[in-house]
């Protein structure tokens, strides 16, 4: 079974899903409402937080041609240039934000957009990098983070297979031991209808890889379930405030979703078990609640076993139901009362 270790944290099948609250743009801003959120993240169970390390210059070019502007949706005219000097994490709040995740002993990384926040993040030590989905396209960007030899976390919003197989191949071969491919679509909110959760089990099995979930649906419905089918790693978007007016604030988790989704995840990786036919600890004080054949009418020595003064009762320290038809017609050993869990030792041979 492939695993992946991020900080010393083992993901993949055999243990609970890892839960990464990405942070993104929702500092909104202010530094100290990304420390907020890392705070809130952690007392939620997160095992990691994740930041997005570009600028608007890194990202692309502040210009108004038709190819740059945004026309519907969440960031409506705004152009690409607009969207991105609003929602950029400063590169001068890393090293603090990454003190404070030393602090509060939660895992830190980030998705890279260039070289130069690659460069910028191993200055920090980073652990681990993610390949956001518009990014899954650019090779040159996943060879650089791939030499690195650090974990690597590619989603697959808006890839199909050939550029998925391409961008497997491209960290591999540049050096990439550990990776994981997720499940996503890139909506802003994403409608869970759209999310093909059996692709999960077909990326693990296809590319040979850990695969997981990143969730862009507004609640934790399709998160929870992906579990059922393997996701051994859940991003989804965390903020304060749904309501706060951030660029990803209206399709993120506010903390006590956050918490739910760690919970309830966690609950179904546990529900899931393995294959098994035995009977568990819960259920053995019920056992002798099941059915069994019982004397329901005193019967005398030498006297027929029949329908009237044997039957299938609750509790279950008789014979099994199943010997019904056989003890029909047998005559009793002994004087046998009412109330008597009928065994063999009681039936004349």
């Amino acid at each position: 079974m492939k695993t992946v270790h991020i900080d010393g944290r083992a993901i993949g099948a055999g243990h609970k899903p890892y839960i990464i609250a990405e942070l993104s743009a929702n500092h909104n801003g202010d530094i100290n409402r990304a420390f907020e959120i890392m705070e809130a993240a952690k007392r939620a169970g997160a095992d990691a937080i994740k930041l997005q390390t570009y600028s608007a210059d890194t990202i692309t070019i502040d210009c108004d041609s038709e190819d740059f502007q945004i026309h519907g949706g969440l960031w409506d005219g705004k152009n690409l240039h607009e969207l991105y000097t609003w929602a950029q994490m400063p590169w001068e709040w890393h090293k603090p934000l990454f003190e404070k995740a030393k602090e509060l002993d939660i895992t830190l990384f980030s998705s890279p957009f260039d070289f130069t926040a690659v460069d910028l993040l191993e200055q920090l030590g980073a652990p681990a990098y993610k390949i956001a989905s518009f990014e899954a396209v650019d090779i040159p960007l996943i060879k650089y983070v791939a030499k690195t030899g650090k974990p690597m976390i590619i989603s697959t919003g808006m890839a199909n297979q050939e550029e998925i197989a391409e961008a497997v191949a491209a960290a591999r071969e540049a050096g990439c031991q550990e990776l994981i491919l997720l499940q996503c679509v890139s909506g802003y909110p994403a409608p869970a209808e759209e999310y093909n959760l059996a692709t999960i089990p077909d990326l693990a099995k296809r590319f040979d890889v850990v695969a997981g979930l990143s969730d862009h649906t507004i609640d934790n419905t399709t998160a929870i379930a992906s579990v059922a089918l393997g996701a051994a790693l859940i991003e989804k978007h965390v903020t304060l405030d749904r309501t706060g007016g951030g660029p990803d604030d209206s399709f993120s988790l506010e903390p006590a979703e956050l918490k739910h989704l760690c919970d309830s995840t966690q609950t179904a990786w546990q529900a899931l078990g393995s294959a098994s036919y035995q009977r568990t600890a819960s259920e053995r004080g019920n056992a002798k609640f099941r059915r069994s054949l019982y004397v329901v009418a005193d019967i005398k020595a030498g006297e027929p076993l029949t329908a009237e003064n044997v039957k299938s009762i609750r509790p279950g320290f008789g014979l099994a139901p199943k010997h019904y038809d056989t003890v029909l017609g047998r005559t009793a050993r002994e004087d046998i009362a009412r109330g008597t869990p009928l065994s063999w030792s009681l039936l004349a041979e």
